[in-house]
C-alpha cells in the first residue's frame, strides 16, 4: 500500500508500521545503536561488566481503564518489558503526561496510583517526568510516554536477529487476552465476557531465565500485531524459518470464543504480559522449568522450533499441514496500547 498520508494501520505494529519506520525514522536516524531495531538500545559501558539498555514507549489506549489494567499500569509494564526483552534488569523509568483540558483530577490520581503500584511490583523507580496540558478536543483525555533504563551483563547477546536453526520457541502463557479485554471494555459490540488483560511486568521472569543460561538467542514481547507479527519480525531479522504448532499455542476458551464471534485471529491480537523466547534446544527444558516457577510464567509452553528452511513463519495446523503466517497487513484494533 503506497500512501503519503498516515493511516491508523501505520500504528498497528504490522507491515505498514515497519515500512513507515524504515521510510522515515530508520532512514533519518540510523546509527550503530539503532541499527538492530530491537526493543531497546544497548549503550556500551566502559566500566564494569554491565552495559546500559535504554528504551522509550508511548501509550494512547482507549479506554483508559479496562479489566486487568489501565493506561498507567500499561506504561510501566510496557516499558519494563521492553528492557527485559533485551536481557536487561530494569532500573528506572520516566513518565510524561499529555493531558486534555477538562480531565477530572481524580482520574489522574487513579492513574498515578496505578503507576506506583506497578513500579513497585516491577522493582523500578520513577525518577523524572513531564506534564503538558492541551485544549479540549486536542487530545483524548490522557496520553503517556515512558522511557526506561536498565543494565545487562556484557555476556548477554539477546537480539531479534539471533534466532538460530534448532532453537526452541517458548511462550509464557495464553495469547490475545489484552486485545480482547480492551475491545470488550469499549462495549462497541455489546459483548459480556469476563476477560482480563494479561498486562504484567516480566523483568523478574526474564532474570530467572537468564540464571539458567546467558545464551538465550531472542526475547520479544508480542504486543501490537500479536504473536504472528512478532515471529515474522524475528524470522526476517534472523533470515530463518519458524514453525509453530497450533495445538501447542495456549489460548483460553473465552478469548478464542470472542475472537471467533468478532472475526479476529488471536494470533494477531495484542498481548501485554507475554514473551516469546528462542533458546538453545539443549537448554529448553531447564529454562521452561524455571519459567513455570515464576508468577508470570506458570503456563509457559514449548510452541515451536526455528528451522533453516522454509524461511518465514509457518503454522503446523491441527490436521498436520503447514500454512504460512504472514505479518499483519492492516489495523485489527486501533488504540490498543
Amino acid at each position: 500500500m503506497k500512501t503519503n498520508r498516515i493511516l491508523l494501520a501505520h500504528g498497528a505494529g504490522g507491515r505498514l508500521t515497519n515500512e513507515l519506520i524504515k521510510r522515515v525514522f530508520r532512514k533519518k536516524f540510523l546509527n550503530p545503536e539503532l541499527a538492530p531495531m530491537d526493543d531497546g538500545a544497548v549503550l556500551k559501558s566502559a566500566a564494569g561488566n554491565r552495559d546500559i539498555v535504554f528504551t522509550t514507549d508511548s501509550f494512547v489506549v482507549d479506554p483508559l481503564f479496562f479489566p486487568g489494567g489501565d493506561i498507567g499500569k500499561l506504561a510501566v509494564c510496557g516499558t519494563v518489558n521492553d528492557l527485559a526483552m533485551m536481557g536487561a534488569k530494569p532500573y528506572a523509568l520516566t513518565i510524561a503526561a499529555i493531558i486534555e483540558e477538562g480531565l477530572d483530577i481524580s482520574v489522574l490520581e487513579k492513574v498515578a496510583d496505578s503507576i506506583m503500584k506497578s513500579a513497585r511490583e516491577a522493582g523500578v523507580k520513577i525518577v523524572a517526568g513531564d506534564t503538558k496540558v492541551v485544549e479540549r478536543g486536542k487530545a483524548d483525555k490522557l496520553f503517556l510516554t515512558s522511557s526506561g533504563v536498565g543494565f545487562r551483563d556484557k555476556k548477554i547477546r539477546v537480539s531479534g536477529s539471533n534466532a538460530r536453526p534448532g532453537d526452541s520457541v517458548l511462550i509464557n502463557g495464553a495469547i490475545a487476552e489484552h486485545g480482547m479485554a480492551v475491545v470488550t471494555a469499549r462495549n462497541d459490540f455489546k459483548l459480556k465476557a469476563e476477560i482480563s488483560s494479561d498486562c504484567a511486568p516480566l523483568g523478574k521472569l526474564v532474570q530467572k531465565m537468564i540464571r539458567v543460561t546467558k545464551g538465550i538467542s531472542v526475547l520479544r514481547d508480542p504486543t501490537r500485531g500479536g504473536l504472528a507479527t512478532t515471529l515474522n519480525e524475528i524470522a526476517s531479522s534472523s533470515n530463518a524459518g519458524i514453525i509453530v504448532d497450533e495445538k501447542q499455542i495456549p489460548i483460553k476458551k473465552q478469548v478464542e470464543s470472542v475472537c471467533n464471534i468478532l472475526g479476529f485471529d488471536p494470533l494477531y491480537v495484542a498481548n501485554e504480559g507475554k514473551l516469546v523466547a528462542m533458546v538453545p534446544e539443549n537448554q529448553s527444558s531447564r529454562i521452561l522449568s524455571a519459567m513455570k516457577k515464576e508468577k508470570h510464567g506458570k503456563a509457559s509452553q514449548l510452541i515451536g522450533k526455528v528451522v533453516k528452511s522454509p524461511k518465514g513463519v509457518w503454522l503446523r495446523t491441527r490436521s498436520g499441514g503447514l500454512r504460512p503466517l504472514v505479518m499483519l497487513e492492516g489495523e485489527q484494533l486501533p488504540r490498543i496500547c
